[in-house]
């Protein structure tokens, strides 16, 4: 189960908000609550996720079009990608290719799309701001007092202690994170997690949803967590693994600036760096720890 993609099944979330029967009205209360709106035709929602198995890993939790003009994309995390906005300029942008009609992309004439919107909700046990926002423009090598491109995500709490008031704006919201809630109660084996299923219906949370796919929401319960753990221990081997490769670059470093420096004691730091093909502030740090053990 751990490891399998995690993005070719769905969760609870993604469950209630795009592949459930009653998905489209969950999305249409979802919507109404994060743009304040009140609109009523769930015929009025498309939904728009990337199934191609093309984009596979390129597939996010939730997106959907209202009235056509204008595009959600939503994601639902435990824990915050600080890479949400690039995941988010890719999204976006094979959606717009599915949209738009090929032929009309070189036309003289300007093409309406969609205005975009993106969201992510979280609701991991980190304590984070009831909302926050995350910039594409924060990962930029170079910061420019206004960039060419910028793209915004926005981050929702939707931990009941936080009471962000979107919970009380949509139901099934509010419902799905008092569900969570429930299930951290009882997080770990098969049997555990049917019993949170019980409690959850007995206190009336997600009651019809629960009573009709108990035992899915189990399993997908039960993926989620492998998932995660699966998660947590690759991101565990990868510091791992890249704190080993920093020692050794380290080392290196350290060995070719101490060679050069017998030949050029009178360097620069740029031409250490040059030499030994390093930064000027690794050549630098590497010359001040060498002339501490003189």
């Amino acid at each position: 189960m751990a490891n399998e993609n995690r993005k070719n099944k769905d969760t609870v979330f993604t469950d209630l908000f795009y592949s459930d029967k009653y998905a489209k009205r969950n999305l249409l209360s979802l919507y109404n609550a994060l743009f304040e709106d009140d609109l009523q035709d769930e015929n009025l929602i498309e939904q728009v996720r990337l199934e191609n198995v093309l984009f596979q890993n390129m597939q996010n939790d939730i997106s959907f079009l209202v009235k056509d003009r204008k595009i959600v994309l939503g994601e639902h995390q435990s824990t915050v990608n600080q890479n949400m906005p690039l995941r988010s300029l890719m999204y976006i942008g094979r959606e717009y290719e599915k949209i738009v009609d090929p032929d009309k992309r070189y036309a003289r004439k300007l093409i309406k799309i969609p205005t975009p919107e993106f969201v992510t909700f979280y609701n991991g046990e980190e304590d984070l701001p009831e909302e926050s926002v995350l910039r594409l423009s924060d990962a930029f090598i170079d910061k420019e007092e206004k960039s060419s491109l910028e793209l915004c995500v926005r981050i929702i709490n939707i931990n009941h202690p936080k009471g962000h008031a979107i919970l009380k704006r949509c139901g099934i919201l509010n419902e799905y994170s008092a569900f969570v809630e429930e299930t951290r109660r009882f997080k770990g084996d098969e049997a555990s997690l049917e019993k949170a299923v019980k409690s959850c219906i007995k206190k009336g949370i997600l009651e019809e949803y629960l009573k009709r796919k108990g035992s899915e929401v189990v399993n997908m319960l039960m993926m989620e967590y492998d998932y995660e753990k699966d998660m947590r221990a690759q991101r565990a081997e990868a510091e791992e693994i890249g704190e080993k490769k920093g020692k050794e670059r380290e080392r290196d470093i350290l060995k070719n600036v101490r060679s050069f420096l017998k030949k050029e004691p009178n360097a620069k730091n740029h031409e250490i760096a040059n030499a030994c093909g390093c930064s000027e502030e690794e050549a630098k740090d590497a010359k001040e720890f060498l002339e501490s053990l003189l």
